[in-house]
């Protein structure tokens, strides 16, 4: 390896990370209070840094790789990578407060939710299988550390349990799957694997074998049916600044690694996996939607309605490439990931919002804690009505977009009637959307205390609702973005 193929300044963003996440280690062991400045402020001040060099990168034309092509910066994973770092802030400022509050260690918090995005960092620009299993662990186990923060709250304890457990049996599944794609092709380079595959060099039984393993792996990541059972407790028993961490950010680069190992990697075997996709998205639609109705539990029902959405991102995944022919990728892979972007910007606000109406001694995570919020914040209620309304795929907020471009994709790839089973069962997601909002707006409020949120968080929240009406209303930049990603993406 030289000075030319290691190229160095490509994975500048990820270097910066994690020194800046050791700075911020060393400042909260040194220094002592009250000279030490706040863990928020230097979580913040640590993100800022890769942002910037992400920024820079932008400007940049072109696919650049480093260490040897085990590690590729590119259009898509600039964008992915921003995303996630914007995702991870607003998650900090919303936990402000609420950490506060339960004597969560916020040093400890802010660090590991930083590892755990440079995890993420990693997955997304993976080029290599074993990179991207690097990556994917650092972001796990940063992740099953935070789950497990409330060593005193047995429900926490308990999720997190269930949360290392199956997610150890996740990481087996995508090890053993790698392992067979290894065997098959000779070969742990994604675009190595394809090549080979393509002039016949590579074992198609193994090669079978190993994609089943690694779309299972890849499931149980993204949350859907079923490898789903493990989401509506984790998200139920962690503490919501946790359960914001696990359902926002992570999205992002379970959608990078998705990309490069099926449509990078494995291209040659595209009937197989989609085949896997296809039960995969139809099993998540129909029971996300239908078990979500009976939920009486705030968070688990936003988790069971996660399980659906999920199915929806799949639907991209599915129709991107037709007989053989890759030349819808563009198109049904650029609808998904502006799926993922504004799904993981709308979980922050609903997550963010049921933050700011906890308080010490009590936890806003069922849905009659939601009765009469019009009434004590009239603004706190349009913006959970706008979030409800976006999620059920109401026009003209930016979830109805996403459905309709994802739709789209399916319908010109031929699949019409999965579309309309997509339909079908969005409209049955309705009633538990619309049912928060029937909650805010008509139920009485009864003897509620004012709500405590920090300005900071406040502020968050209204540029998050604001954000999440504007892309609806415009979509089209963000949508040629995401188009673009992948089309070079694809193209380098």
């Amino acid at each position: 390896m030289n000075a030319e193929s290691l190229n160095i300044l490509a994975a500048v963003p990820e270097i910066l990370l994690l020194v800046a996440a050791c700075c911020v280690l060393l400042v909260e062991a040194i220094v002592k209070s009250p000279r030490r400045p706040s863990s928020l402020a230097l979580a913040l001040a640590a993100m800022a840094f890769p942002a910037a060099a992400l920024i820079g990168q932008m400007g940049a034309e072109g696919t650049h790789y480093a260490f040897n092509g085990l590690y590729v910066a590119d259009p898509l994973s600039n964008l992915l990578k921003l995303c996630a770092i914007v995702a991870v802030a607003a998650t900090l400022v919303y936990a402000g407060r609420y950490t506060a509050d339960r004597d969560i260690p916020r040093s400890e918090f802010h660090a590991l939710a930083l590892f755990s995005l440079l995890g993420q960092m990693v997955m997304i620009s993976a080029a290599n299988l074993l990179v991207i299993y690097l990556g994917l662990e650092l972001m796990s186990l940063s992740l099953y550390a935070l789950a497990a923060m409330r060593r005193d709250d047995n429900a926490s304890t308990e999720a997190a349990m269930k949360y290392f457990v199956l997610g150890a049996l996740a990481s087996g599944f995508l090890l053993y799957g790698m392992s067979m794609i290894y065997g098959g092709a000779g070969s742990l380079d994604l675009f190595e694997i394809a090549r080979r595959f393509e002039a016949g060099l590579a074992n198609p039984t193994v090669f079978s074998f190993g994609v089943v393993f690694l779309v299972a792996g890849l499931a149980f990541k993204l949350g859907a049916v079923p490898f789903h059972m493990w989401l509506p407790d984790v998200y139920q028993g962690t503490p919501t600044s946790t359960t914001l961490l696990i359902a926002g950010a992570p999205k992002l680069a379970a959608f990078a690694i998705a990309f490069r190992m099926l449509v990078e990697g494995l291209p040659g075997v595209a009937a197989d996996w989609q085949a896997m996709i296809l039960v995969l998205a139809v099993a998540s639609l129909a029971v996300g939607n239908v078990v979500a109705i009976a939920q009486t539990n705030l968070k688990r029902m936003l988790a069971w309605s996660t399980i659906a959405q999920v199915g929806f991102v799949l639907l991209g995944f599915l129709s991107g490439i037709v007989g053989g022919d890759a030349g819808g990728v563009p198109a049904a892979w650029g609808a998904s990931l502006f799926y993922v972007i504004t799904y993981v910007l709308t979980t922050l606000g609903t997550f963010g919002l049921v933050q700011l109406l906890s308080r010490r001694g009590f936890e806003c995570d069922r849905i009659s804690d939601l009765r009469g919020l019009n009434a004590r914040s009239p603004w706190m209620a349009l913006v959970m009505l706008l979030l409800m309304f976006s999620l059920a795929g109401i026009p003209p907020l930016v979830g109805f977009y996403a459905k309709l471009a994802v739709l789209t994709a399916a319908v010109e790839a031929g699949l019409v009637w999965l579309a309309v089973v997509a339909v079908l069962f969005s409209l049955v997601g309705a009633f538990y959307y619309l049912r928060i909002v029937k909650v805010m707006y008509f139920d009485e409020a009864g003897e509620q205390p004012p709500i405590e949120a920090g300005s900071a968080a406040r502020a968050t929240l209204a540029v998050n609702g604001a954000a999440v009406l504007l892309l609806g209303i415009v979509p089209g930049p963000l949508m040629a973005v995401c188009l673009e990603a992948i089309r070079a993406a694809v193209a380098g």
